[in-house]
């Protein structure tokens, strides 16, 4: 009986952080990544706690890099497989100019990266 517990648990945190498939949250911001792209790639939100709904529509893996004018990176997403999608949610976005990018090799300089506005 305890591990049956302990599997329905596993199954509900996992579904809770997001994983394959599943349905975007309520009121985040969907992101689709392809090969090498976001669309959109020019996103306006509000200061506070945001969840973007990452849809890995390429071939290959993809995450969401949040980084500040600064060029310090404020908030980073799992890698996400081909065909995955997954609720990523930032607590404390601060109002400012942000960009976003995927940081797995060569694909920010190709064309992976967009602007985040944050009012």
């Amino acid at each position: 009986m305890r591990a049956v517990a302990v599997a329905l648990a596993t199954v509900a945190l996992l579904t809770a952080c997001g994983g394959a498939g599943g349905s975007q949250p309520a009121g985040s911001i969907a992101v689709k990544m392809t090969e090498f792209s976001y669309s959109p790639d020019t996103i306006s939100v509000p200061a506070g706690k945001v969840t973007f709904w990452l849809v890995n529509s390429g071939s290959v893996a993809h995450d969401l890099i949040i980084r500040d004018s600064n060029n310090n990176r404020v908030a980073a997403s799992e890698l996400i497989s081909a065909g995955d999608s997954l609720a990523f949610t930032v607590d404390n976005l601060a109002a400012g100019q942000y960009t976003f990018f995927c940081d797995q090799p060569g694909h920010e300089q190709s064309g992976m990266k967009g602007k985040l506005t944050v009012t």
